[in-house]
């Protein structure tokens, strides 16, 4: 199976939060990961978030951020760049949809053209998902 996370799902990865059993379990059967260049910022900001408002510790925060920078080199990542955004033009004339959300789904497309079988975008934001599911894409959100 190819995986597509986008960030709420990364998250879920490292923080034991609804549904991270079910990611977890995704992953582990996954052939490969994917996600969107962007994940890194929005990943790493969310982690260091959760340390402000549940006062972790540093050390937790070092552990975690280490094991993301690990798994992070072995995802195929969808960059940013013009041709991405010929997708993006299409995806916000067709759905309501957040900046980062919109970038998610256009770099699931890229590589759901290119490898439909087995493909999963996991996400956990009903217009998103709603959109994906528009676009012909397998999703989970954790209903």
């Amino acid at each position: 199976m190819i995986l597509y996370l986008d960030t709420s799902a990364l998250v879920k990865r490292y923080f034991k939060e609804e549904h991270s059993e079910e990611v977890i379990s995704h992953w582990q059967k996954a052939e490969k990961i994917v996600t969107s260049s962007v994940a890194y910022a929005e990943t790493v900001a969310c982690f260091y978030r959760k340390r402000r408002e549940a006062g972790l510790s540093m050390k937790f925060m070092e552990k975690i951020t280490r094991l993301f920078k690990l798994d992070w080199m072995s995802f195929v990542r969808v960059e940013v760049n013009d041709r991405l955004n010929k997708y993006i033009d299409s995806i916000v004339e067709k759905h309501p949809l957040r900046g980062f959300d919109a970038i998610h789904l256009a770099s699931a497309l890229v590589i759901y053209q290119k490898l439909p079988k087995d493909f999963v975008f996991v996400c956990f934001d009903q217009s998103l998902a709603k959109a994906a599911q528009e676009e012909g894409i397998k999703c989970f959100q954790g209903n």
